[in-house]
């Protein structure tokens, strides 16, 4: 546990009027209440950090395909759509970026910025 976590941990520990030990107590018995929640929680969380990972990814090839439209533009080729495209490639990449924030001030505690 990192020092933001165990500050947030004894913080809702104090605000239930419960030690920690007592809190961590009923927090671990309610996890292991209903198993298929708690583990589906911790999986949607994992599932959500590699799909940003994956994404992260798809836009450095992304980036190295406009890299050859540059070249191919240089030398005189013709782009008839790539206003439209490079819309739409900061669009995934802005939505991205909103769900990583996202995903981070849920971990946090808080509201994403």
């Amino acid at each position: 546990m990192n020092e933001a976590e165990y500050k947030r941990f004894t913080e809702a520990a104090a605000q239930c009027q419960m030690t920690n030990a007592s809190f961590l107590a009923y927090a671990v018995d309610k996890a292991t209440r209903d198993l298929t929640l708690t583990a589906a929680e911790i999986a949607t969380e994992r599932e959500v950090i590699g799909q940003l990972f994956a994404a992260r990814r798809h836009l450095g090839r992304i980036h190295g395909l406009f890299n050859q439209v540059a070249k191919a533009l240089n030398s005189g080729a013709d782009a008839p759509h790539l206003g439209a495209t490079v819309g739409a490639v900061l669009s995934a990449a802005r939505r991205m970026e909103d769900a990583a924030d996202a995903l981070l001030a849920h971990r946090d505690g808080g509201a994403a910025t």
